[in-house]
C-alpha cells in the first residue's frame, strides 16, 4: 500500500531540526501528527489561551487532513493532551471539551484526553492528534 506523506506548505515547525512528520496518508486511512499553536518558525501562538489555542490547533489538523483529501468530519479517533495546573481541573477539563466540540461532527470520534504536565514548548496548552477515513 502507497505511504503519502502530508507536509503542508508554511506550516508551522518543531523549534528543532527533525524528520517528523505531520501526517500519513495510508489508503484511506490518513494519521495526523501532533498538531499544536505555533508558527512557522516553532515559536507559540496564543500562549496560555486555551480557546485560540484550539482554534489553531483545529485548523492545523484540517490543513494536514485536506491534504490527504480528509475533513474534520472525517476524523474516527482524536487524541488530545492538556496542560492546566489549576485547582479547578474539572470544570477546565469541561471547558476545553466544550470548545473542541464545535470543531466536530455527531457522533464525534472515538476520543482520548490526557492531562500532561507541559508540552514541548512553554506556553502551549495544547497537542491533538487525529486518524481521519477518507471518504471514497
Amino acid at each position: 500500500m502507497e505511504k503519502i506523506r502530508i507536509m503542508p506548505d508554511d506550516f508551522w515547525d518543531w523549534p528543532l531540526p527533525t524528520t517528523f512528520s505531520q501526517g500519513w496518508r495510508i489508503g484511506n486511512l490518513v494519521f495526523v501528527g501532533g498538531q499544536v499553536s505555533q508558527t512557522a518558525d516553532g515559536k507559540p501562538l496564543h500562549p496560555h489561551d486555551m480557546e485560540a489555542q484550539i482554534e489553531e490547533v483545529f485548523n492545523n489538523v484540517r490543513l494536514v487532513l485536506n491534504d490527504a483529501g480528509a475533513d474534520l468530519a472525517d476524523i474516527v479517533k482524536l487524541n488530545t493532551y492538556w496542560v492546566h495546573e489549576g485547582d479547578d481541573q474539572d470544570e477546565f477539563y469541561k471547558y476545553m471539551t466544550e470548545i473542541r466540540h464545535r470543531y466536530l461532527a455527531d457522533p464525534g470520534p472515538a476520543a482520548t484526553a490526557v492531562r500532561v504536565a507541559g508540552l514541548a514548548v512553554e506556553g502551549l496548552l495544547i497537542e491533538i492528534e487525529a486518524v481521519a477515513v477518507v471518504p471514497d
